[in-house]
Formats: structure tokens, sequence, C-alpha cells
């Protein structure tokens, strides 16, 4: 089989391969070789017992939220009455202000909410760093654009990460009982993080029954996302960025503005 295999590639490329098999055989040889095979074994040892741990510290994430999680719209109990305001985690847009598919179900969830009544108020939370990528304004407009009140959206430009995003939601917005609204895989780091942080939260799943690409590559990122955000709910850093206290009782088209801390 692995002659097959190398006598398919090009010449140069299987003389290559054919050396760095001799020099693997000769490193092994003799004593050091011996120690060399050890150092591979316990560094391989090492990867698995990190890689088990990073899995039982996301499965222990999502089962202390799970039970949090409601399907739209949120019944009675569920809801308990208005929530301060319903938080739509933001994620890429494209170059020509359209948003990602991800995105796209994201506010489409979030204005559904305001308009059932769960809250009349919409915060969008997204990164804004710089001129040229704007996530809050793009998402802005497209609540607008499905029947939101301007007023009653609210622009969030330093949500950097979802730790920023919800300790700036406590922190400058004044919240206590929110509604997150994201993809469920994101939906149980999120609820984490807002438990940790003192906050009352539900979160409404936006996903697509066809789900989206690259799911497989984006579940195992966020496996390691929650090992880091463990320790993101244990010693609550300052969020990246801070900012004057914002009434989600006032205007929500006061929070625009062309480029953040201008």
């Amino acid at each position: 089989m692995r002659k097959v295999c190398i006598a398919g590639l090009p010449a140069a490329l299987r003389r290559g391969l054919r050396r760095a098999r001799q020099a693997l055989r000769r490193a092994l040889r003799g004593r050091g070789g011996r120690v060399l095979a050890r150092v591979l074994c316990v560094c391989l040892c090492l990867a698995g017992a990190l890689g088990l741990m990073a899995v039982s510290v996301s499965a222990a994430v999502c089962d202390s939220v799970r039970e949090r999680i409601v399907e739209f719209p949120p019944g009675p109990s569920e809801a308990g009455g208005p929530y301060d305001c319903v938080l739509v985690l933001g994620c890429a847009v494209y170059e020509d202000g359209r948003l990602s598919p991800m995105l796209e179900d994201r506010v489409r969830t979030g204005a559904a909410l305001v308009q059932a009544g769960v809250s009349d108020t919409l915060l969008v939370s997204g990164d804004h760093r710089t001129d040229a990528y704007n996530e809050v304004d793009a998402m802005k407009r497209r609540a607008v654009e499905l029947g939101v009140p301007s007023q009653r959206v609210f622009q969030d430009h330093d949500g950097y990460s979802t730790y920023d995003s919800l300790a700036r939601l406590k922190q400058v917005y004044g919240a206590r009982r929110v509604v997150i609204v994201t993809q469920r895989y994101h939906l149980y780091r999120a609820l984490y993080l807002a438990g940790k942080l003192g906050l009352e939260a539900i979160g409404v799943p936006a996903d697509r029954p066809q789900g989206y690409a690259g799911g497989a590559m984006r579940e195992l990122r966020e496996v390691l996302a929650r090992c880091k955000d463990v320790w993101s709910g244990l010693a609550q850093p300052a969020p990246e960025a801070a900012g004057a206290p914002v009434s989600l009782a006032g205007d929500g088209d006061l929070t625009a503005q062309s480029r953040p801390h201008s």
C-alpha cells in the first residue's frame, strides 16, 4: 500500500519522503532512539489527557445551562414578564454589509422576540473596532428592516468577545434580566458566562434546520472556547473597552456612532 501511494507522487517528493523515512529510522536506533520514542509517547499521553479534560469541561458547561435554553417563543412561565432586553450576539458581516447566514438568523430571531413582546428593547453587540468592519450598524439596519423601531435598537460597538458583550451588558447597559440570541452551540457558553456575571438569562437558539457550513470545525473550536471562558467566568476581568452608562429606557439611536470612542 505504501509503495502504491508513493508511486503516484512526483519524483522529487518521493525522494524527499524516502529520505525522511530513513532519517526517522536512524533517529530511533539505539539508546537515543528509545529515549525519543518515550518522549513522544509521553507527549501523546499528555495531549490525550488534555483533550479529555477539555471535552469534560465543555460537557459540564453545557449540562449546567441546558435547562435555560428555550424554543421560540418563550412561554409565559419561561418569559416571566418583559425582559430588560433581547441581546443579539454578533458574528461575521460581509464586505458589502450583508449579514452572514448565522448573523441573519440571529437578528431575525431577536426581532421576532421583540415583536412577540418578550422585551421592547433589542441590543445588538458586536465588533466595530475599526471603520473598515462594523457588525453592529449592519445588525441594527437589518433589525429595523424587519420592523423593530429604530429608537428601540441599541448598539454595543465594543462586543469583541462573548465575555465582553455580557460584561458590558451588565456594567454599561445596566441589564439584569435578558434573553440571549445566538446559535445553540454558542448559547451554552453565553448562558454560562451570564450566570457567572449575575445575570438572569434565558437563551433562544437561532438555528436553521439545514445547519451551516463548517459546523464540525466550529464545534471543535467551541470546546476550547468553553474552557477559556470557564476561566473568564471565575476571574471576571474588566471588558476590553470601558464605557459610560447607557440607559436602556432611553433612545437607541443615540448609541449610533461612526466609529468606537469617536
